[in-house]
């Protein structure tokens, strides 16, 4: 049976309305005119359909054809895909620039996958076996990782009748089934359709992140998922990358949706110089990244994250923990407003579709960290990190309210704490994480069983030095109790030598759970004995002028394998501190005061 074939009837930017479409599908992807222009269908009315598409529409003329490919969006999953860099439908940016110089011509079609590079194949089953969705058949070795060869979610069960062992392209058969099916290196799935899992689990295990107010204060769960809204210049772009980094998840597809072209730039031209710490080679021998700039066609941008989470979904059936970066989801949000208008949809507030929430609801549910499909039971998941970026800042605005509805994490960037240099510049007042009861099994048995009573105690002195800096703006802190001034003090520790970490440090940039809540126990350990200190007749200023406050500001700079025995020393020294504190003056002996470097508040 022949394609669908029809003619424009209307354009209106990216959006095309064709008739003579009879028997076309819902999000079927179509060729646009005589150049063949990549679109996809997203509304049908009788014989009339209405289509984005995902190229500058400028040339295209009323009556020209447009032709249904009568099938949906979809990538290609293989090997390959790891240190690529893709535009929002999964053309290959270096490819085009390869064939066509620095700008993409449209109707430009290339291959995502290399079909000339051959890949070693190691089967992992024999003929005879029988093999069923998601089941592994065989490996293959992408840089420092196994490339698992599965078999497809959406195949038939089966015997293996025939397998081969060698060098393959990712189109070659290398297995066949006893129904008849072939096995490639290669799948295709569709974007907008989410993978199968065999069973969802629990958020019980922690999304590692080297920053302590995220592992610490605010945690998100393994396959949970954050927000991180901010004004323009808070970090957001930067929270991501350094999440990227050091992070314990396994694979990264980092999507920039939307961003402005110098910024996706610093990305392409930064992660293939920086250096995974796991082991010294290449951070993008593990990320895969999504391009689509702000000055790329706007219904792409719609399509990038999903193109970005199909992929993740992908490796996460491997078995493998995957991070989804997703900056950020305002432009895409603002990319769907501009496709609605076109298609003159009633508009919802502030101009978004009424759709908008529902939409937003179906890309973060995808995330998660589940039993994948196949034989031998493996534990994948997909942890969603999206960036949002309000106009002025403004938190109450749709896209950034809609998502607080869904996501389990909320990261408050704040662009007074980033002016100040105060990075990560997460506003703890504001922020919060709905997984913290989830996760304090997995902290009492990896971390330590206090870990849940260390964090109330942090949270408390956040909140108590807040309520105390007002009194001190209105009043002054000589109106203060010595106690309170203490928790001033305590309050100033925990925001400039706990919450603040320097990316620039080779020993701060991340730092270790251990050592995090080891640098917690410490300050507490120095606020609860200045406490006591107070009331045997110290005065504040002979606390805060003793050597414990030098310590606790170097905390940071010891290694994570060093800081045990450094706290250790801490420890003792602070009760032999305080202990000569009560005793009343000997002479020749010099006052805790005096002892001090002479520092006051």
């Amino acid at each position: 049976m022949a394609a669908p074939t029809g003619k424009i009837t209307r354009i209106s930017g990216p959006a095309v309305i064709a008739e003579g479409l009879a028997g076309a599908r819902m999000y079927d992807i179509v060729r646009v005119g005589k150049e063949k222009l990549i679109g996809e269908i997203i509304r049908l009315d009788g014989v009339t359909a209405f289509v984005q598409v995902y190229e500058d529409t400028s040339g295209l003329y009323l009556g020209e054809p447009i032709e249904s490919t009568e099938a949906p969006l979809a990538l290609e999953l293989g090997p390959g895909m790891l240190s690529s860099i893709y535009d929002g439908i999964q053309r290959p940016l270096d490819k085009i620039r390869e064939a066509q110089g620095d700008f993409i011509s449209r109707g430009v079609v290339v291959d995502s996958l290399d079909r000339a590079k051959k890949w070693a194949f190691k089967p992992s089953v024999k003929a005879g076996e029988r093999v069923g969705p998601g089941d592994i058949i065989g490996e293959v070795q992408e840089y420092s990782y196994a490339h698992r060869i599965m078999v497809p979610p959406d195949a038939p069960a089966g015997e293996i009748a025939d397998i081969k062992s060698g060098e393959f392209t990712v189109t070659d058969v290398v297995a066949r089934l006893s129904n008849g099916t072939e096995l490639r290196m290669m799948q295709t799935w569709p974007v907008r359709v989410p993978r199968p899992a065999a069973r969802k689990l629990d958020p019980t295990e922690l999304f590692i992140t080297g920053q302590r107010i995220l592992d610490v204060l605010f945690p998100v769960a393994m396959g949970g998922t954050a927000a991180v809204p901010g004004p323009f210049g808070s970090g957001k772009t930067v929270v991501q990358q350094t999440l990227s980094k050091w992070s314990n998840a396994d694979i990264i597809v980092y999507v920039g949706c939307g961003e402005r072209g110098n910024e996706m730039t610093d990305v392409l031209t930064e992660f293939p110089e920086l250096e995974d710490p796991r082991n010294g080679r290449p951070l993008m021998e593990r990320t895969i990244l999504v391009a689509n700039t702000s000055n790329m066609p706007v219904a792409a941008r719609e399509a990038s994250i999903y193109t970005g989470v199909t992929m993740a979904e992908y490796f996460r059936d491997m078995g493998y923990r995957v991070a989804l970066m997703a900056d950020s989801t305002s432009r895409w949000a603002e990319a769907l407003r501009e496709i609605s208008s076109r298609l003159e949809e009633m508009p919802a507030e502030e101009g978004y579709p009424p759709y908008l929430a529902s939409r937003l609801s179906a890309f973060y549910e995808r995330a998660g960290r589940a039993v994948v499909l196949g034989k031998d039971e493996r534990v994948g998941a997909v942890t969603v990190v999206g960036a949002v970026s309000p106009p002025g800042g403004d938190l109450s605005e749709p896209v950034t309210q809609s998502t607080l509805r869904i996501v389990g994490t909320f990261w408050s960037l704040d662009a007074q704490l980033a002016y100040r240099r105060h990075f990560p510049a997460i506003n703890w007042n504001r922020s919060y994480s709905l997984y913290e009861g989830l996760l304090a099994p997995w902290y009492a048995k990896n971390v330590a069983e206090d870990f849940a009573d260390q964090r109330t105690w942090l949270s408390a002195i956040l909140a108590r030095e807040a309520g105390l800096q007002e009194v001190v703006q209105l009043v002054g802190p000589d109106a203060l109790q010595d106690a309170e001034r203490m928790v001033i003090e305590a309050g100033r520790m925990i925001r400039e030598f706990y919450l603040q970490q320097s990316a620039f440090s080779d020993v701060d940039a991340s730092c270790s759970l251990e050592k995090a809540y080891g640098m917690l126990r410490g300050i507490r350990a120095f606020y609860e004995a200045s406490l006591e200190g107070l009331q045997r007749g110290m005065t504040i200023d002979e606390v805060l002028n003793l050597p414990q406050n030098e310590q606790i500001a170097r905390f940071k700079e010891v290694p994570n394998d060093k800081f045990p025995n450094a706290l250790k020393e801490f420890m003792d020294g602070l009760k032999q501190t305080f202990a000569k504190a009560g005793e009343p003056p000997v002479e020749g002996r010099q006052t805790p005061a005096a002892a001090g470097d002479g520092r006051r508040s």
